[in-house]
């Protein structure tokens, strides 16, 4: 079951209480450059993205996201570090949120000027604390960034935000070490009930990226903490989206676009499963509705896995049988599985919007 947290408002978008958990992902384009960062946030919102963040690094930035926001079609969050000032031009830009730490950015005095510009536009703070950026004097304090180390950073921003009374708060406690993460996401859990962000940072390659996040997020999630979340990758953000929905799927937390099943294929298999499996995911993985698509080799589980979805292939010898809603439609040669699939999925779909 879902943790039950404080609900806020980015945007348009819910985020926290019984609202469902939102799809994020960060530009990588340069936030000067409108035409990049429209563009990429348009292929992020196609791959399915809720929440889209931007680095925020100088005034010339800051100025680039007033057009950005006109453009985007989800909420755009403005990170933040330092001063205090490119905050108060991301409110004015018009940003559905901040990603800031408060004790970074200087006297009180600056960090109430903050608060009372978001208050008036009811703008919520993510407060992102990083095992790499710990204060100085947590670190010597713990030794290294131990998650009780990075709670007690988030724990120092969230008392700076409620000693000026304001709530609108969402956190997350980021570290590249799974472990230390899942930790720290627990020990706070137990202490706020603020909107938690969750992400596994610098995880690495779109490869090992995806396993570390996977790992970290899956028994977060499973555990019901998080409200937001993203997959940190080295690589496009779009495939941040991607992986992060299939991991939201794969726990039947969210629904959005098909669930794949395939097998791993063994000496019984005599179809080229492999790659008609990965033609059949390329060509459909964009495809809006839910639909369940299994992908088998052979007779012994094939039939089963093939029934049990809303369309499968079981695998003989240089053919396959086509299930459709449990029941077989016809025998199909092995050159024309993928086509059929295909075919049949892109056909389901238009019932299904129709």
């Amino acid at each position: 079951m879902k943790r039950q947290t404080r609900k806020i408002q980015v945007g348009n978008v819910a985020v926290g209480g019984d609202a469902p958990i939102s799809v994020q992902s960060m530009c990588s384009t340069d936030t000067r450059d409108i035409v990049a960062t429209t563009a990429q946030i348009e292929a992020l919102v196609a791959a399915g993205c809720e929440i889209v963040r931007c680095a925020v690094p100088d005034e010339a930035a800051a100025e680039a996201l007033a057009p950005i926001c006109t453009q985007s079609r989800i909420p755009l969050i403005a990170d933040i570090h330092f001063d205090y000032r490119l905050a108060l031009l991301s409110l004015q830009a018009g940003v559905a949120g901040l990603r800031l730490n408060p004790g970074n950015i200087g006297e009180r005095w600056k960090v109430e000027e903050v608060v009372r510009a978001c208050a008036e536009r009811s703008v919520p703070i993510r407060i992102g604390v990083n095992s790499g950026s710990l204060e100085k004097e947590l670190l010597e304090k713990y030794g290294h960034p131990t998650a009780e180390a990075m709670v007690a950073s988030a724990l120092g921003h969230i008392r700076i935000l409620e000693d000026l009374n304001y709530r609108e708060i969402k956190v997350s406690l980021k570290s590249s070490d799974v472990r230390r993460t899942v930790a720290a996401y627990r020990l706070l859990a137990e202490q706020v009930d603020y909107p938690l962000h969750v992400g596994i940072t610098e995880a690495g390659t779109t490869w090992s990226g995806t396993i570390k996040s996977a790992v970290g997020l899956g028994a977060l999630l499973y555990d019901g903490i998080g409200d937001t979340l993203r997959v940190s990758l080295t690589g496009d953000p779009v495939e941040e989206v991607r992986v992060g929905w299939e991991i939201l799927k794969s726990l039947e937390l969210r629904e959005r676009g098909p669930v794949f099943i395939s097998c791993p294929t063994c000496g019984r298999c005599q179809i080229d499963l492999i790659r008609i499996a990965e033609e059949v995911e390329q060509r459909l993985h964009d495809l809006p509705c839910r639909i369940s698509i299994a992908v088998m080799g052979c007779v012994v589980n094939g039939p089963g896995e093939a029934r049990e979805a809303d369309l499968g292939i079981a695998g003989g010898k240089g053919q396959g049988l086509l299930f459709r809603k449990g029941e077989v439609v016809r025998k199909v040669p092995q050159d024309e599985l993928a086509d059929a699939l295909v075919a049949e999925a892109l056909q389901l779909a238009e019932q299904y919007r129709s």
